[in-house]
């Protein structure tokens, strides 16, 4: 479908790769640790999570977002 105004970006960014990167690492080897059973791990990947979010706050703020001055879209 066409979007008659344009592209809103849909998180292709440097910053949305990274938080989802961190986030996707955290999410793994939280499930790892839940399943063998180590809670101080499980609640470390949660803080991890976390983190993955605030790095990519950080990022989009910093101007690697969609609509960020260092951003550059690419064709598809």
């Amino acid at each position: 479908m066409s979007n008659p105004i344009g592209d809103p970006g849909h998180g292709h960014s440097p910053a949305a790769w990274a938080a989802v990167i961190i986030m996707l690492v955290a999410v793994s080897i939280g499930t790892l640790f839940f399943f063998l059973d180590v809670p101080a791990m499980v609640w470390a990947s949660a803080v991890l999570l976390v983190v993955g979010l605030i790095v990519g706050w950080i990022l989009s703020k910093a101007g690697y977002g969609v609509n960020g001055p260092k951003y550059a879209p690419k064709e598809h």
